[in-house]
């Protein structure tokens, strides 16, 4: 069947290029199915490059430079298996967790409950609850997985542990994110077009604005294709020279976000039209090298 005629949830339910752990695929047998004990599992394999130094561990350059750039999950899967051969369900010492950052937290969870036939998604968009008063949206990734018992998609952020959950004061269940603490690519880029916030408020560090938005939204609609590329990945397609914060966009990529934005927002009556325009439109086309 070609996965044009999927539903939604058979679709999210196998791996795309990215979250394919290949040939290390038997690292995933034996992974604990509920949602705590996975999330956990991630927690214990993986250490977020702008946090190691608040649990002590003073990162070299080359580990910042190289794990945060491996695209795929095997070659995450390749590097950990480098840094430490104990199964996946046994937590690393911080010295040898793998350093990512939090589309790594959201893409490894994604893939394990993938490869369990638990359809998932990895989402990009922006948290609420980082505490900066520069950007209240900080760019960022989730999970999302269908829990068919209660016929809904529930938003995960693996990245926040008990530590994270302390600094920055979370009262919410990361296991089970209620809306607002996340706001989606999507949603982000229609609160700005619509006049409701100010685009200056969405990035993270000097990176800021509606072409940061627009980078967010299309990260977001590439993972609801299961492509999901790095947070800097550009210079292709509608990304080409977005990163130009003096160039006014032009309308017709406007057209492309707003018609986009909808169809994320959409929910799963869409899928059929997101399927079609991504695979319609080779502006969405990442190079084939990202994929292989």
């Amino acid at each position: 069947m070609s996965d044009m005629n999927m539903s939604p949830s058979n679709y999210y339910a196998s791996p795309g290029p990215m979250t394919d752990p290949k040939e290390y695929v038997s690292l995933f047998d034996g992974l604990p199915a509920e949602i705590p004990a996975l999330v956990e599992v991630v927690q214990g394999l993986l250490v977020h490059i702008f946090w190691a130094e608040r649990y002590g561990l003073q990162l070299s350059g080359e580990r910042k430079e190289g794990e945060v750039n491996l695209r795929g999950v095997a070659q995450k899967l390749q590097r950990m298996r480098e840094l430490d051969t104990a199964p996946l369900t046994v937590a690393r010492p911080l010295e040898k967790k793998l350093v990512g950052n939090c589309r790594d937290f959201a893409t490894l969870l994604c893939a394990m409950l993938r490869h369990q036939g638990i359809p998932a998604r990895a989402r990009c968009g922006f948290g609420t609850y980082f505490l900066d008063d520069r950007y209240p949206y900080v760019d960022h990734w989730v999970c999302e997985y269908w829990k068919a018992d209660e016929g809904r998609w529930v938003m995960v952020d693996a990245q926040l542990d008990a530590l994270q959950r302390q600094v920055l004061g979370i009262q919410f269940d990361p296991l089970d994110m209620p809306p607002g603490q996340f706001v989606t690519g999507g949603q982000g880029w229609q609160m700005c077009r619509a006049g409701q916030a100010d685009p200056a408020k969405f990035g993270i560090f000097e990176w800021h604005g509606l072409w940061f938005v627009r980078g967010d939204l299309m990260r977001d609609f590439l993972a609801l294709n299961k492509v999901e590329i790095l947070p800097w990945d550009g210079g292709w397609g509608y990304l080409e020279h977005a990163e130009d914060l003096e160039a006014e966009m032009p309308e017709h990529i406007v057209a492309v976000m707003d018609r986009i934005a909808a169809l994320t927002l959409a929910g799963d009556g869409a899928f059929a039209e997101i399927r079609a325009t991504y695979e319609g439109d080779s502006g969405f086309h990442v190079p084939a090298d990202w994929l292989s």
